[in-house]
């Protein structure tokens, strides 16, 4: 969401997404930059969003605006920060020792955009890095945009020669204990192109993805949350389990199959987020 677009800002409120990543780096024009900031200081300072996360997408430390942002990051105190064009493992404990000098509560995270060569290059090192003592990293969010432009890639339907660089960025968050977040779909008008992205993101392990449109929330919500049959059977095998003849087995016959407990505690997981998300809805 760009945070020139007051608009836009106060569209927000109103919005059933999990999270609102607010905008001050590609969207806004150079000489729009400190009015952004401004808008968003007098954002924050109004009534607070609920049921959402609050994410402020800087400029790079490296250019002429990343400090200022980083200050208004500071002073807001978001529930995170998404860094742009994360290249290097020592890009996000750099961030995380600003914030600690700055006494940010350990709460406020970071978000780390994979929108490189280097990047995807070094996207194992960068989610171990997150992982080292007084990190605040715990999301990977996949940019396409910028990483078609430097490699020359072209958007055709369904990605092929993007998945093998998408699937190292699933593959480090969950070597890591962190989340991923698949890239935007440019073309909002293609409701069943983005539908079927949707369904490809969330079958490579992608835990939501970014949006740039509200027509596109509610097909996201129904791909990347638990359908009512995922919910069913995760609570049969929660119950199964819960069943006093599986007390201290590791497997269990369950209506003839065969089930561990390592689907115990993945059903579990999964009926803790669609609870989280039905608590989310408007009353």
């Amino acid at each position: 969401m760009p945070a020139i677009n007051l608009r836009a800002l106060e569209k927000s409120h109103s919005l059933e997404c999990d999270a609102v990543i607010f905008d001050l780096e590609d969207s806004v024009a150079p000489e729009k930059k400190g009015q952004a900031r401004e808008n968003l200081r007098a954002f924050f300072a109004g009534p607070p969003l609920e049921r959402k996360e609050r994410i402020i997408r800087i400029n790079s430390l490296s250019s002429e605006f990343g400090a200022a942002d980083l200050d208004l990051v500071k002073a807001l105190l978001p529930d995170a920060v998404l860094l742009p064009k994360v290249d290097e493992p020592g890009d996000v404990p750099d961030i995380s020792d600003l914030l600690a000098d700055a006494e940010a509560p350990e709460g406020l995270r970071i978000w780390a955009m994979i929108e490189t060569p280097r990047g995807v290059l070094n996207v194992g090192a960068i989610a171990e890095a997150g992982r080292t003592p007084g990190s605040r990293l715990d999301c990977l969010v996949v940019g396409l945009n910028d990483l078609r432009k430097e490699t020359g890639v072209l958007p055709q339907p369904g990605r092929g020669y993007l998945v093998p660089w998408l699937m190292q960025v699933v593959l480090a968050v969950r070597a890591y204990g962190l989340d991923a977040i698949d890239s935007v779909f440019n073309d909002f008008k293609d409701a069943e192109g983005f539908d079927a992205e949707c369904g490809q993101g969330r079958a490579m392990g992608f835990a939501g993805k970014m949006l740039i449109h509200p027509s596109q929330i509610e097909p996201a919500n129904r791909h990347f949350g638990p359908s009512a049959e995922e919910i069913a059977e995760a609570e049969a095998v929660i119950s199964a389990f819960a069943d006093p003849d599986a007390e201290g087995l590791n497997v269990i016959n369950a209506n003839g199959r065969m089930i561990e407990r390592l689907h115990l505690v993945q059903a579990e997981a999964l009926v803790h987020k669609a609870r989280l998300m039905s608590a989310r809805k408007p009353a």
